[in-house]
């Protein structure tokens, strides 16, 4: 069977990070979210799959290149061009424009299909979902989640009748104005013939102009709402709250990697560590090859990301440390997140340390050592929120 992930995004709400990595590659515990995408579409025999790229989308292509080590078929779609200079330039076109192009290159969707962001991790039961779509003679059907009404104006709401037929949208709407506590999860049922409403040629969204039409023209277009585990990962602070959900086990389909050291302690291969002059608090990961010296304090939940080296008297208190980073002595990091050169709280706004000078406070642990002055260590202290200790 055939299915479609949205992959050509730029990811804009969860900069940093998508400055280097698109969305699709965003990791959870050291895995790209896409590739429980793929896990999840193979479990329900989806192993022809069509993925939109633009942002970025080397990354996302040699990584998991023709889908072989992961079980399905993977071809892709570029949306864009190459410059002058040879560099590729991404030209998104929209999500029904992303489908609607690899349509017109050659007919691939010739059967019931599945479209899936590229941005959510989910456990979701595709077939009884698929199963379901048959039975209403749906061109098109929408997985809805019901959530608590109090987040209902984060989302964008599905309202139906009875049956389930799709009679409106409302974007984000207040608590005293939604009309349902169902809203779109960004997973789609489609049928071939859902083209003959998506044009050739112009940018067009599935959410934002595909399915205002449908319900226009009164298609037979449904939502079935399904209690499943999603995640979205739409902007920074959801991508916090999917790391400490993995760590406190409150994410069912994510292990977490590596070796339990003690409890509630993960580790990846030859961590550098003395665990009885370090002061750790689970859950917390730490990747392989990292160094954590002596006198250093870590507070889970919080990952700590391969290649690190936290320095002696540094606390990282519910925090995410990406790839490579080095946090020097006395840094104190709570809420935060580390990502190169930036440093995010948890409300998703971030300082670049090297453009504000302070690249000594967070450097890339394959540089030489960085030595501090007093008033460095102050610094840190008044960046971070901490009493310089």
């Amino acid at each position: 069977m055939k299915a479609m992930i949205l992959a050509a995004g730029k990811g804009t709400r969860v900069r940093p990070i998508t400055y280097t990595t698109p969305k699709p590659m965003i990791p959870i515990l050291q895995k790209p979210v896409m590739e429980f995408l793929l896990e999840l579409l193979r479990q329900h025999g989806f192993d022809q799959i069509m993925v939109n790229v633009s942002h970025l989308a080397e990354e996302i292509e040699n990584y998991f290149r023709d889908g072989q080590r992961f079980g399905v078929q993977i071809a892709y779609s570029f949306e864009g061009r190459i410059d002058d200079d040879g560099k590729l330039v991404g030209e998104a076109i929209g999500s029904a424009g992303g489908m609607r192009r690899i349509q017109d290159f050659s007919p691939f969707f010739d059967d019931t299909f599945v479209v899936l962001c590229g941005d959510a991790l989910i456990d979701l039961d595709l077939s009884t979902a698929v199963k379901w779509h048959k039975s209403k003679g749906a061109i098109a059907t929408i997985v809805t989640k019901s959530v608590p009404l109090e987040e209902v104006p984060s989302y964008g709401v599905v309202v139906t009748d009875e049956d389930g037929r799709v009679k409106a949208f409302q974007e984000k709407p207040s608590v005293e104005e939604a009309k349902s506590t169902n809203i779109n999860t960004g997973i789609y049922i489609f049928e071939p013939e859902i083209f003959n409403y998506i044009p050739s040629g112009i940018e067009y969204d599935i959410g934002g102009e595909l399915f205002p039409k449908l319900v226009e023209i009164d298609a037979p277009f449904y939502a079935i709402p399904m209690d499943f585990e999603w995640v979205d990962i739409g902007k920074v602070p959801d991508y916090w709250r999917a790391i400490r959900g993995v760590l406190l086990r409150e994410i069912k389909n994510v292990q977490i990697p590596g070796h339990e050291v003690a409890p509630g302690i993960y580790t990846g291969l030859n961590v550098a560590v003395n665990w009885d002059k370090v002061d750790i608090t689970g859950p917390v990961y730490i990747g392989g090859m990292t160094r954590i010296e002596d006198g250093a304090k870590i507070v889970g939940p919080t990952m700590i990301g391969p290649n690190c080296w936290v320095c002696s008297g540094a606390t990282v208190d519910n925090s995410v440390i990406f790839e490579y980073s080095r946090l020097g002595p006395g840094v104190s990091l709570v809420d935060k997140l580390v990502y190169g050169r930036y440093c995010v709280d948890k409300t998703g706004a971030s300082i670049d340390v090297k453009a504000a000078a302070l690249d000594w406070l967070i450097t890339d642990a394959r540089q030489a050592v960085p030595s501090h002055t007093p008033a460095e260590r102050q610094a840190i202290a008044e960046l971070l929120g901490t009493n310089g200790s």
